[in-house]
């Protein structure tokens, strides 16, 4: 199936948005910037944005899902881009085209705001605008492309990061989290709340991407003292762990204890323990159980709700109502 893409003639005189399409394209993110930027609101005004799809290479293109999609446009209009959008690339290590690189590049330095989604962050790294700037990506996306790019501060917990000129989304939905930020931006709340209206979302979601990254698992669990014994802290994460009382059934100082701990799990005692906790909290919310707020608290060991409260809202900026809520549909 081939789907073209045109600009549609209008009467908008808002900032104009344009964003890529590439071979291998991402519909999914595609699709959200369309439906934020793209989609017609006459509601908006006429000072609504303008929107246009920039081809990076010669149609048609490929993308995802079996399509095929023919764009009437290639990179001359990021020439009078106010946003280029740049959705999920095709792969995070991925080639970026030098001509892709020096139009972005180009349009930045006459002033253009560029957001990328996902993936699309390996587009914007390429430019070498993010040089010293914070930035995010999907969270399994972070440790690659770090290595990759050592001097961009990449930040795994946040669903957005806006850094004035250059802003980059998480994973594929919290694509949608950062469109609904820049109409906030260019357009105050009322705009932005009429669109999440529409789209059936909040117009801004609690927490970040940190509630949905899996626990990791300790790097070194062979048969030594300290394996047995993390097992036996898991089955008793509501129980004071003093280290004196876990140095003594490994059989070492507490020294040797503290030092070979955190060489294996790559953690001191007291941030695995609370990770763990956090971990066992969120297991159990999501059972949708009975289970009040504070007995998790209690069964999970941080012995008060307030504990817990705090914990969830340092670690993964939301509540433990909220995280119920979003992850088991019950109210907390």
């Amino acid at each position: 199936m081939t789907v073209s893409v045109k600009i549609m003639p209008n009467a908008l005189k808002g900032p104009y948005v344009v964003v890529l399409a590439y071979d291998g394209l991402c519909t999914f993110e595609f699709g959200i910037a369309y439906e934020v930027f793209g989609l017609r609101r006459p509601e908006m005004g006429e000072e609504w944005y303008r929107y246009s799809v920039c081809g990076v290479e010669p149609g048609p293109l490929r993308a995802g899902g079996g399509l095929a999609v023919s764009v009437d446009h290639g990179l001359e209009v990021l020439e009078d881009a106010d946003l280029i959008v740049v959705p999920g690339w095709r792969s995070i290590d991925a080639e970026v085209p030098h001509a892709l690189i020096d139009a972005l590049c180009a349009a930045h330095q006459r002033g253009a705001r560029i957001m990328s989604l996902c993936s699309g962050v390996a587009v914007l790294a390429a430019t070498g605008l993010l040089r010293h700037r914070r930035a995010t990506t999907h969270w399994r996306y972070v440790a690659s492309i770090s290595k990759r790019y050592p001097d961009i501060n990449f930040d795994a917990d946040v669903l957005y990061m806006d850094e004035g000129s250059l802003l980059t989304a998480a994973g594929s939905a919290a694509g949608i989290d950062l469109c609904l930020h820049v109409v906030r931006r260019d357009f105050g709340a009322e705009a932005v709340n009429s669109v999440a209206r529409r789209l059936v979302l909040p117009p801004h979601r609690e927490g970040g991407q940190a509630q949905f990254i899996q626990a990791p698992v300790p790097q070194e669990r062979e048969g030594i003292r300290l394996g047995p014994l993390i097992d036996w802290m898991r089955q008793r994460l509501d129980e004071e762990q003093p280290i004196s009382l876990l140095a003594a059934k490994a059989r070492m100082s507490q020294r040797t204890f503290q030092r070979r701990f955190e060489s294996t799990t790559g953690q001191t005692v007291g941030e695995w323990l609370l990770k763990e906790r956090l971990r066992h909290a969120r297991e159990l919310l999501e059972r949708a159980s009975s289970a009040s707020l504070d007995d998790i608290a209690e069964a999970s060991g941080f012995g008060t709700l307030a504990t817990m409260r705090h914990h969830f809202r340092k670690r993964l900026g939301t509540s433990p109502g909220a995280y119920r809520k979003t992850f088991a549909g019950v109210d907390g």
